[in-house]
């Protein structure tokens, strides 16, 4: 059943509301829009892993995808493999969802972390017992469909994400939060369904033109009360598969994750307007080069690397090599050779020496 909320969040998303109007734009056009990309796709890999166990804080998952550090535990492991996923689905965009494409994100998103490697890429077998239990209490809370029927079921699923059923419109949003509870409910794999299920969200609001979504994090939302992301499926589940409470969760979701993503565009703006004013009387250092010093002078002791800044403003290495031996040429950056990369690091008095530049 549509009731009046869900047309006025469709409505939103559709023409601009509140939150909504002007920022894909403002982050498109904006000269830090590949920061705003990198930023968000690391903070959605980081919560959504979380969201599935991952235990590695913040701090430590953004040190690693920032520098491209090794993985060192399964925490870390199942970060990189979304953060690659969320990034690989902007090309995967374009084509039908099939059940091999469904295979390929699940096996992007589960490379290298489940107790058995051959659990990656396939549907999960009769013999495997899989369910969805509360975490705290261990009570069982849902079993999904028989193994013999997902490959139906995900055959009907990918004839609903091309639009090809049902014979009457769905509304774009409502058939990528579909899909997102639809994954969900069959659990086709042994492990990585929720992962995968939010990726297969991603693809459809992109693959429909739906850009500002590159940039949001939903699984930010979702880890501030997981508890109510797992109450949206079951209480469809107990209605008579009535999906409007999941569909109304999802949308407040997206709501609030437009919000805090204008927030921080707000932010992000006020901070390089400070850098700029610091700045302001020197030509010489791009946006990049600018957002390094602004994070410099509030962490005086972080340590950059080529790789990194590379990563950081999905540039190419040349760019980056020379955006940070630039720096170190004006006196910014310290530099030492650690193994087989240059590390560089604020120099002292930092802020001082940018003013008298």
């Amino acid at each position: 059943m549509i009731i009046d909320p869900i047309l006025e969040y469709l409505h939103q998303i559709d023409l601009g509301g509140p939150g909504f109007s002007g920022l894909l734009e403002q982050a498109t056009t904006s000269e830090f829009s590949n920061l705003y990309f990198v930023d968000s796709l690391i903070e959605e890999a980081i919560t959504s892993s979380q969201l599935e166990g991952a235990t590695t804080t913040r701090r430590v998952a953004r040190e690693m995808l920032r520098t491209g550090r090794v993985p060192q535990n399964r925490s870390e492991q199942m970060i990189l493999n979304n953060y690659l996923t969320m990034n690989a689905i902007g090309e995967l965009k374009d084509q039908p969802l099939t059940q091999d494409l469904i295979f390929h994100l699940h096996r992007l998103v589960t490379e290298d972390t489940l107790d058995d490697p051959s659990g990656t890429g396939r549907f999960r077998y009769a013999k495997e017992s899989v369910h969805v239990a509360d975490l705290i209490t261990g009570e069982i809370l849902h079993r999904p469909p028989p193994a013999e029927e997902l490959p139906e079921r995900l055959q009907a699923m990918c004839d609903f994400a091309n639009g090809k059923t049902p014979d009457w419109f769905i509304h774009p949003a409502l058939r990528a939060i579909i899909l997102h509870f639809w994954l969900g409910y069959d659990h086709p794999f042994v492990d990585g369904n929720g992962r995968t299920a939010r990726a297969l969200f991603y693809w459809s609001m992109l693959r429909n033109g739906y850009g500002l979504f590159k940039f949001l994090s939903i699984s930010q939302i979702l880890r501030k009360a997981p508890a109510k992301y797992s109450r949206s499926f079951l209480h469809t589940e107990t209605d008579d598969n009535d999906l409007t409470y999941f569909i109304l969760y999802q949308l407040r979701v997206i709501e609030q994750t437009v919000d805090v993503f204008h927030q921080y565009v707000k932010r992000k703006t006020r901070l390089f307007e400070d850098i700029d004013q610091v700045l302001k009387n020197s030509a010489v250092f791009n946006y990049r080069q600018r957002a390094l010093l602004s994070h410099a002078l509030r962490h005086p002791r972080h340590r950059y690397t080529i790789y990194g800044h590379q990563n950081s403003h999905n540039v190419v290495y040349q760019t980056a090599r020379t955006d940070l031996l630039n720096l170190q040429a004006h006196g910014l950056l310290d530099a030492v050779k650690a193994g087989k990369q240059w590390v560089f690091t604020p120099v002292e008095n930092l802020s001082q020496k940018l003013h008298r530049l």
